[in-house]
């Protein structure tokens, strides 16, 4: 049973190291990030979550469907930049404050989820059934 959800502790043991370094790259370079829309904090937990979630969805379906793993994931994506869209409006609206390192900061933070998601979801197509 642990051996199943060992992915997602993957995912929160990449996630938090990633964290770390991001928050310590905002403090070498004394970036204040008081005036962004999103706190580094909320981006990391909001990704997380839905990474988690679409792992736990392709884990389900590793047993029954494991050839239609790769649709899930490919759909769950295609989801979650949807909604990462609805979640960048407001930044992308913002004409107040210069808002160039938060676009990135929230880019970043993207891919880097992207990344490992897709990363972990190829380490379990590359199981052994």
């Amino acid at each position: 049973m642990f051996l199943k959800y060992k992915l997602i502790l993957h995912l929160y043991i990449i996630a938090i190291s990633s964290y770390i370094v991001h928050k310590a790259v905002f403090f070498v370079f004394n970036i204040n990030d008081k005036i962004f829309h999103y706190s580094i904090e909320q981006l990391y937990m909001m990704f997380l979550l839905y990474a988690t979630l679409l792992l736990i969805v392709v884990l389900k379906f590793k047993k029954d469907k494991f050839d239609s793993i790769g649709m899930f994931f490919m759909l769950g994506t295609f989801i979650q930049m949807f909604l990462a869209y609805f979640v960048l409006r407001p930044i992308l609206s913002d004409k107040i404050h210069n808002i160039t390192v938060e676009k990135f900061n929230f880019f970043i933070t993207f891919l880097l989820f992207l990344l490992f998601e897709t990363l972990l979801t190829i380490r379990l197509l590359n199981e052994k059934r």
